[in-house]
């Protein structure tokens, strides 16, 4: 009696990924024996591919689950291949991609590699813009509260009329004041503003205060020979000679000199 033979199994086929393993084995391992014969590191292929020297390394050495899908796989051989001179399409050709088609969620996450690109520089650009404008409208938002909330802050003159270099003299008043022998030699002046005015005192020939005062303000100076007091608004200052009663120094808008000299009595 014969026993009937049993069918031989045939050798089952490797898979897919089987067979992608052990061609990215061999074709890493001449990737990386040609690179080493031309003395290249590396960190070398990376400045001419712009390839992540992980990924490259996980070429040469064969680590698949370091890679992304194997259409990528491919397409980085082939640029590795073309760094070393050869016929990069033709080389990674041999790398099986099978049938797999690209899904838009892959498993493969790569790890963090970052490369500045000029749409980061863009990006950058347009948000210290927006930083500077928000900036500036704080800033001009605050000093138009500050403003609103002092109404009554004095503002210094600016015009230009205004300047002593432009004031044009209508004439000088002398003043003599006498005092006894027996009295520090001195003359002494208060001003006080009615209205905002420029005003410049000379003491003894040194000028002692230059500039606009606000309305409302009170001021002394005194000098031992004399006093000098020139301004643009004579109807908006106040002067008192030694505590004497204030008077107007002029009309209103007009500019006035007056020259105070001390004067011994006999």
């Amino acid at each position: 009696m014969k026993w009937p033979r049993k069918k031989e199994e045939k050798p089952s086929k490797p898979s897919i990924e089987q067979q992608q393993a052990d061609k990215l084995t061999q074709l890493g391992a001449k990737l990386a024996d040609l690179r080493q014969q031309q003395g290249l590191s590396l960190d070398e292929i990376v400045a001419v591919t712009r390839i992540p020297r992980r990924l490259l390394n996980a070429i040469e050495v064969g680590d698949l689950d370091d890679l992304p899908e194997p259409i990528y796989i491919q397409g980085l051989i082939r640029q590795f291949a073309d760094a070393l001179g050869l016929k990069g399409a033709e080389f990674a050709s041999h790398f099986p991609v099978g049938f797999q088609q690209v899904s838009s969620q892959s498993n493969w996450q790569p790890k963090p590699f970052f490369q500045l690109r000029p749409l980061h520089l863009y990006l950058l650009y347009i948000f210290v813009i927006i930083c500077s404008v928000n900036g500036l409208s704080q800033l001009l938002n605050q000093t138009a509260l500050q403003a609103k909330n002092n109404p009554n802050q004095p503002k210094i003159q600016t015009n230009s009329d205004l300047t002593p270099q432009k004031l044009q003299v209508t004439g000088l008043e002398e003043i003599q004041v006498g005092i006894n022998t027996s009295e520090a030699q001195s003359v002494e002046i208060g001003v006080t503003l009615k209205s905002s005015s420029w005003i410049r005192v000379v003491a003894d020939g040194k000028t002692e205060f230059e500039g606009v005062l606000p309305k409302g303000s009170h001021r002394n100076w005194k000098a031992t020979e004399e006093l000098r007091v020139k301004t643009d608004n004579a109807g908006g200052v106040l002067m008192s000679i030694n505590e004497q009663q204030p008077k107007e120094m002029g009309k209103p808008g007009k500019v006035e000199e007056i020259r105070i000299a001390a004067k011994l009595k006999s």
